[in-house]
């Protein structure tokens, strides 16, 4: 007999050999030491994780000639017959080359027939989601009321293709895919058995590569047996992988540690001499940066045998936390960018030099003396500080204050003119009223309340936050001032704010509202209004209340919102003259965001609402 590949050769012969799937071998165990057989099972998963492999494992444990069992004897006829594939009562059907109805329809003609050999006629269908939507039709009665003799094993890699009703008619059990860890551990112990030298480091690159299939690492190890001469080797392995020898990586991360772009470059004309893949150099990278972080965050998830685990450990504590999920994050977008490059080489150096150039450099201090004429601009404006008695002196107000007739800071200085400006506006001047405002500044300056000049406030805004002022109630202003003093909250105080006061007659209040508005006056808000008025100016007064479209005076929503304009005039003109601003405006080109501007009187409780 002639050489048999370890695909085949190791091909698992019951539950217990079976590699990575523990979960649906539990699941099957129970089911056949139980009796709980369903007559349809799906099997799904990537490639080479074993669908196959189970669904004839299951046929065995359904015709084993020692009955019904878990555990099949794997020497009887039966089970020789099903593991060589002469088993006349196992038809394996290949989907892929089969979807034609017709074909369907000839396979289930047969269905009805009792199993010639074994005690169940087991139908294995590969690759079901292949089938025609008309091949699933013809199959769907057949597969929800089989007869008894006869029992359903499909297997698809891709169970989103499989209609609803045929899932719904089978026990779906999902395969997983293969960790590296659990390939190594396999090929261990396989490639022992075979007596086949090895170095643990070529057995994590074929884990690796394999991509959660133990088939494609069986095949693999194939490969890797044969190039070896019969021997694994971590560089042999390598250069039939065609991956990137793992000290080159370990370069490029070093360099990174230590910030030394001429190291980097050195590392990557080595690299560029073997014609590397750049993308798979970036994705590689970026795997050891992730490995990295485990060594940072969790070592004990790193496991034992991983390769360079010592040296991953000792540069985990040399390089901060933060580098490392920058240096990952640039690896990323480097890959996806690497298209756009002029040429891959470019691209993946670019990359690298980012992640130096970006590096975080910490907080720059600031510097202790004032700033000298040679960070002096001649063309930029004149600004000048308003001194103030006993305030600390920062350097920008020094250069501010002691020679005004010359500019201050040249545009461009940025890094240490930000900290300053900072600085500067902690001053406080002494002014009564203040506004708040979020202005678009860098991160350094944070919003702060400028304080606005009382004479800059309009006269006529002053008396009207003033609550209940009027002495008496004889005119429309005087009912103004004295809304506030009431006690009208929620509902009641939003439709009396519709009122206007059109005059006094006596003992009696003429009110008008918007037609609209006075229809959601009832009676009981007047008698409460009435009531309120008269406790407040001690006298018997009678409300009247008339519709008027338009009012020919201001009621209170109205008053409030033109005086609210005023004073947004008035702050914003105030902001604009204010040093403060015409700094950060000089400096950083600032603008002020007059959206975002509310005068702080407004928003005080018991005053404008």
């Amino acid at each position: 007999m002639g050489y048999q590949v370890l695909a085949r050769k190791w091909r698992p012969k019951n539950f217990h050999q079976l590699v990575g799937q523990d979960h649906v071998s539990r699941a099957l165990i129970n089911a056949l030491d139980t009796d709980r057989l369903h007559h349809a099972y799906l099997f799904t998963g990537t490639r080479g994780v074993g669908k196959t492999t189970l669904a004839r494992i299951l046929a065995k444990c359904l015709n084993c000639e020692t009955g019904v069992t878990s555990e099949p004897c794997g020497v009887c006829s039966t089970c020789e017959a099903i593991d060589t594939g002469r088993f006349v009562d196992l038809i394996e059907v290949d989907a892929a080359s089969r979807t034609k109805v017709e074909d369907t329809r000839e396979l289930l003609d047969n269905v009805q027939y009792a199993p010639s050999q074994g005690r169940f006629k087991v139908y294995l269908i590969d690759e079901v989601h292949m089938l025609s939507t008309h091949s699933f039709n013809a199959l769907l009665k057949t597969l929800e009321e089989p007869p008894p003799h006869v029992k359903f094993l499909l297997a698809t890699t891709d169970p989103q293709k499989l209609p609803a009703t045929v899932l719904s008619r089978c026990l779906q059990f999902q395969l997983k895919n293969m960790p590296p860890e659990r390939v190594v551990e396999h090929l261990r112990f396989l490639l022992a058995e075979e007596k086949v030298g090895f170095d643990e480091a070529s057995l994590w690159l074929l884990g690796r590569a394999a991509d959660g299939s133990m088939r494609d690492a069986l095949s693999l190890t194939d490969q890797a047996i044969a190039f070896g001469q019969g021997n694994l080797a971590v560089d042999q392995v390598a250069t039939m992988l065609g991956v990137l020898d793992h000290q080159h990586l370990l370069g490029l991360l070093r360099a990174l540690v230590s910030h030394d772009p001429a190291q980097l470059m050195a590392v990557v004309g080595t690299l560029a001499e073997q014609a590397p893949d750049f993308a798979a150099v970036l994705q590689d990278l970026a795997s050891l940066l992730h490995r990295l972080t485990l060594a940072q965050v969790v070592p004990e998830a790193l496991p034992e045998d991983q390769l360079n685990r010592d040296e991953l450990i000792a540069l985990a504590a040399s390089l901060p936390a933060e580098e490392v999920q920058l240096y990952y994050q640039l690896a990323i977008e480097g890959r996806r960018d690497l298209p756009l490059a002029p040429d891959p080489r470019t691209g993946l150096e670019m990359t690298l030099l980012r992640m130096l150039a970006f590096r975080p450099q910490g907080i720059p201090e600031l510097p202790e003396q004032p700033l000298s004429p040679k960070t002096q601009a001649p063309e930029a404006n004149l600004i000048e500080a308003t001194p103030a008695e006993a305030k600390p002196v920062t350097p920008i107000t020094q250069a501010l204050a002691s020679n005004p007739a010359e500019p201050v800071i040249q545009g461009q200085s940025l890094t240490p003119v930000a900290p300053l400006v900072a600085e500067a506006l902690q001053l406080n001047e002494p002014k009564p009223m203040q506004v708040a405002i979020a202005a678009t500044v860098p991160s350094v300056i944070e919003p702060s309340a400028i304080e606005i000049p009382a004479e800059k406030v309009p006269a006529e805004v002053i008396p009207a936050i003033q609550q209940g002022s009027a002495t008496q109630l004889q005119t429309n202003e005087d009912w103004l001032e004295v809304f506030d003093a009431l006690n009208l909250q929620g509902w009641a105080g939003t439709q009396i704010r519709n009122l206007c006061l059109l005059g006094r007659q006596g003992q009696s209040l003429n009110f008008a509202a918007p037609a609209q508005a006075l229809a959601f006056i009832k009676d009981d808000l007047k008698a409460d209004l009435q009531s309120q008025l008269e406790a407040l100016f001690k006298e018997n007064l009678q409300l009247t209340f008339e519709a008027r479209d338009p009012l020919p005076l201001d009621n209170i929503s109205v008053r409030r919102e033109r005086l609210k304009d005023q004073l947004l005039a008035t702050t914003l003109e105030s902001l604009q003259e204010h040093p403060h601003i015409q700094v950060l405006q000089q400096i950083f080109q600032a603008k002020l965001d007059v959206e975002s501007v509310v005068p702080a009187a407004w928003l005080e409780k018991n005053t404008l609402h």
